[in-house]
């Protein structure tokens, strides 16, 4: 049976779908049908299914969020009344240059009687799709396994996205899924992946440059003075503070004085570095100007914060952990050469950067991810947006957290503002969290586009919903309910709100996703104690490489 009453100089085509029922109330977005029996019986409708409403000037497109059957008068003998509940999305016109397209919103409403069709493959596809915007395909619509699932690539990525679920729904491979989608059509991407468990570095094979602490070069000077109090100093200690942002200074202006090309610079010159200059110094002079210092002080209390300062510095120069950063002896300016492999500048074949930071010690690991989200918002400010890059944060709410203090500050700063100022100079976050709940509100406000997969706990679920504005939040009831792959596709990255099932991907193309497996592990045979020394000399070598 085809659409009826559709005006055919006006409004989209019919369509050949069986009637499923009739409007019998609308009000504002949402309106109510009366299923109809067919010589089979009721057309099967789910909640998440896509209808067709042909009013005289369009097809209005609605997604069902809820199905009934109101309690019959049981004395009248009367026949239960099925009743499928809408919410309006958008409605499919004819547009005079480009044909049937979809547009979100209703401007010509149904009204009572209007009937109801399940829509068709053709209606479904204008629906979830913009043909003159770019887009990727990432998987398929779970209630149409027959249409693409697309995402739109610059509101997507632009505007940031948040990838959220419990462990082992399915978040990594969703995000790999995302990644090598955008990867055949975009050769000049740039994107680093901060990879907290060290899963990534197989997925991308040869288009990953692949970068972990026994090959990372993140020299210490680059660090700003927030990043360098954080390393250095003594959590809220004022005096350690006020020393540290003296020896820096007085650092940089000697090692300019000795190397830049001139035995002294003018006094102009010198005065313009300050504390953020990103020009290198040596913790060899952090450790004199302490020293000297020291000198001249007699008493006890005033000579602590100094020595505080000196040994915390010499603790992390002579750690192996800290080589990445702090051990390098000759001290030379190779800013250019460290943005080029970490921000892949030239491409070279290589988009993905994946830093592996599995193996880095936690105490540092907020200042080397701060380093690198603040050098990505400064590279790309200072290239004016000629240079855009994208920042995926795995395991997000680990150091951006909500409720961190102090501790978390450097980061949590970096990566706001990117999320508040990054549209205008070409970065984006992409950020994958277990918990958005524990997520920092700033940074999770600025996200335009939710992948929610599966969320069991009330509290994650809550706010997911307070920080998404669409007119579909009835399918966010399903999070508890997804399986694995499959995901709620909210916000400005979606034409319209999707549940989805992503690509199934090959095991070995896929995020790596390490898991101890106990009923293998408890039937074989016990590690010998030759293999248990072997594991405490990885242990205090943290740069060699797991399971090496």
């Amino acid at each position: 049976m085809s659409y009826t009453g559709l005006d055919s100089r006006s409004a989209p085509r019919p369509s050949t779908s069986p009637r499923a029922g009739h409007i019998v109330s609308v009000a504002g977005a949402q309106a109510v049908a009366v299923m109809e029996k067919t010589g089979a019986g009721h057309v099967r409708i789910e909640i998440g299914s896509t209808l067709a409403i042909p009013t005289p000037h369009a097809l209005v497109i609605g997604i069902v969020s809820a199905v009934s059957v109101p309690m019959p008068d049981a004395a009248s003998g009367a026949e239960e009344v099925n009743l499928l509940e809408l919410n309006l999305a958008g409605e499919i016109v004819l547009d005079p240059v480009k044909g049937r397209v979809f547009r979100r919103g209703v401007s010509c409403l149904p009204t009572i009687g209007d009937p109801v069709h399940p829509a068709d493959r053709d209606a479904v596809s204008l629906a979830y799709t913009r043909p003159d915007a770019e887009t990727i395909e990432v998987g398929t619509l779970y209630q149409h396994p027959d249409v693409s699932a697309r995402l739109l690539v610059d509101d997507l990525i632009g505007k940031h996205f948040l990838v959220v679920g419990t462990t082992g729904c399915g978040k990594s491979t969703a995000l790999t899924c995302i990644l090598k989608s955008l990867l055949p059509q975009y050769r000049q991407a740039r994107i680093v992946v901060l990879d907290i468990h060290g899963e990534y570095a197989a997925a991308f094979g040869a288009q990953a440059e692949v970068i972990n602490p026994s090959n990372l070069n993140l020299p210490f000077w680059l660090l700003n003075f927030n990043e360098l109090t954080a390393a250095f100093a003594t959590p809220g200690d004022e005096a350690e503070i006020e020393i540290l942002t003296d020896a820096v200074v007085w650092a940089k202006r000697r090692y300019s004085d000795a190397f830049a090309g001139r035995v002294r610079r003018s006094q102009s010159e010198t005065t313009c570095i300050t504390v953020d200059t990103p020009v290198p110094f040596r913790l060899a002079d952090l450790v004199a100007y302490c020293d000297e210092q020291l000198g001249k002080l007699d008493r006890a209390l005033h000579t602590l914060p100094y020595k505080r300062l000196k040994n915390r510095i010499e603790t992390l120069v002579s750690d192996s952990r800290y080589s990445f950063m702090f051990g390098s002896v000759m001290i030379e300016d190779t800013m250019t050469d460290v943005l080029g492999r970490l921000f892949r500048v030239p491409v070279g074949d290589k988009p993905i950067t994946v830093l592996d930071l599995s193996t880095v010690p936690g105490e540092i690991m907020d200042v080397v991810i701060s380093v690198i989200s603040r050098l990505a918002f400064d590279l790309a400010s200072w290239s004016e947006a000629r240079l855009p890059l994208m920042i995926v944060c795995e395991e997000a709410h680990r150091y951006a957290p909500a409720e961190g203090g102090g501790k978390f500050m450097p980061t949590r700063q970096a990566l706001a503002r990117i999320a508040k100022e990054g549209r205008k100079y070409g970065v984006a976050l992409a950020l994958i969290t277990q918990r958005p709940s524990e997520l920092d509100t700033t940074i999770l406000s600025q996200c335009s586009t939710v992948i929610a997969m599966r969320l069991s706990t009330e509290r994650d679920q809550a706010v997911i919903r307070a920080n998404t504005h669409e007119g579909a939040l009835d399918l966010l009831d399903f999070l508890p309910l997804l399986g694995d792959r499959e995901a709620i596709v909210l916000g400005q990255g979606s034409v319209m709100p999707m549940r989805i099932r992503f690509k199934d991907m090959h095991t070995a193309r896929s995020a790596h996703v390490q898991q101890a497996s106990f009923s293998h592990a408890w039937r074989t045979v016990d590690i010998s104690r030759e293999e248990l020394a072997q594991i405490v000399r990885r242990w205090r070598s943290p740069a060699a490489k797991k399971g090496m």
